[in-house]
């Protein structure tokens, strides 16, 4: 069945309340792993050596480590659930140090991602954060405070993600259907993607291109598209943006709309698509199917051509399989150099593939479990340098693997 056929039976509880999050869409797809040959010679090793649980004992939804780190700086992360945002350092021996907690002014807010930045005036770190409530906080951890805070978007914000080579750029993707360009450093929104052609049910992820001139999405709606940032009149926006201050200008900031993305597809996932992620020119997606697919717009010779009638095809490369994992808004990884992918599914296990190969289809995986991880595991992060895997699960708890060389 196409996109279009499988409207009627899969986008049902997209308007359910919050708690259905965890649930799974509609219908299951084909389960398990074909075969287990993909469990030996894998040269990805971890081993747990800390784990710690927060509080409040509710979902920990997103965490985030800090890439803009110094190297000989120890690795800091962040992690979001229920109203409350939390900042850890890693230490040697497995050592996980609490520096500091902020918990949303609503009881009613439930943070669901977090992105980190830096104050280009000051050099410190800031961190973006949003959820339920649809607002944007910007947190200074220096002060421990919340510095500014953006209002816009209609719904919930499922992810942020900084710009490559422009900190001050913000994109956030949300249940209202669309996505936003916002400079945090003046406040305003400097591009709204979406409406005509834009996506058609709640936004659920998206990435940056490496260099920051193009963005894939995807969400509810099984649709992935991308949107491409070097048109004239989003560059010219995103441009003004760093010099527009409401003090001084009688009109408010010009936002530009952009509502047809550059490229389209509803054919490589048949339910929500939660989670994408660039891999140089290729692209990862997931969805509720107990499968990431690697594919790319465009043509090769090596790989299954989708629907070759019409102008747009898309090619599917590799599928990185895997078992329990149904329910959707669970988010997959990758480290700072895309040699490594991380994903946790709904029983507390974790599958690390090794992407290190001229051939996709080569890939391995190891798969890590922990006897009192049991709970599902909604969003992974490497370290820069690959040796630290942070994992955060649904009883509100944090889980550190560390790599063995």
């Amino acid at each position: 069945m196409s996109g279009d056929e499988m409207d009627e039976v899969s986008s049902t509880t997209s308007t359910k309340e919050e708690e259905s999050r965890s649930e799974t869409p509609t219908f299951r797809s084909r389960n398990g792993i074909r075969s287990k040959r993909h469990l030996k010679k894998c040269k990805l090793q971890f081993k747990c050596t800390n784990y710690l649980k927060e509080d409040h004992g509710q979902p920990l939804f997103g965490i985030q480590i800090n890439l803009l780190m110094k190297e000989t700086d120890p690795v800091l992360f962040a992690t979001v659930g229920h109203n409350r945002v939390t900042i850890y350092e890693c230490h040697d021996g497995g050592r996980i140090k609490l520096l500091q907690s902020y918990a949303d002014p609503s009881t009613n807010e439930n943070f669901y991602c977090c992105a980190w930045s830096f104050d280009e005036a000051t050099g410190q770190p800031i961190l973006a954060v949003a959820g339920v409530r649809g607002i944007i906080r910007i947190i200074s951890p220096t002060v421990g405070l919340c510095i500014k805070q953006f209002v816009g978007h209609g719904n919930a914000v499922n992810e942020l993600k900084f710009k490559p080579k422009d900190y001050n750029i913000l994109l956030s993707v949300s249940k209202d259907h669309d996505l936003r360009l916002w400079n945090v450093k003046t406040g305003v929104c400097a591009v709204i993607l979406g409406g005509v052609d834009g996506h058609r049910d709640e936004v659920l992820s998206a990435d940056f291109y490496l260099s920051g001139s193009k963005i894939v999405s995807c969400g509810m709606d099984h649709s992935l598209k991308i949107w491409n940032l070097e048109k004239a009149d989003i560059k010219k926006a995103l441009q003004e943006s760093h010099y527009y201050t409401t003090s001084k200008q009688d009109e408010p900031f010009p936002t530009e709309y952009c509502h047809f993305p550059e490229f389209s597809t509803r054919d490589i996932h048949r339910n929500y698509v939660d989670c994408v992620r660039w891999l140089g020119n290729l692209v990862l997606s997931k969805s509720c199917e107990n499968c990431i697919v690697c594919w790319r717009p465009g043509s090769s010779q090596d790989a299954v051509k989708i629907r070759t009638d019409e102008k747009e095809s898309v090619w599917i490369l590799h599928r990185f399989e895997y078992k329990e994992c149904e329910i959707w808004y669970m988010r997959f990884s990758l480290d700072y150099n895309l040699q490594m992918m991380a994903l946790g599914n709904q029983v507390g296990h974790i599958f690390v593939w090794d992407l290190e190969v001229d051939d996709p289809t080569q890939t391995k995986f190891t798969k890590l479990s922990h006897h009192k991880c049991n709970t599902a595991i909604r969003q992974t992060a490497f370290s820069k340098d690959g040796n630290i895997l942070l994992a955060v699960s649904d009883d509100g708890s944090i889980w550190r693997w560390d790599r063995i060389k």
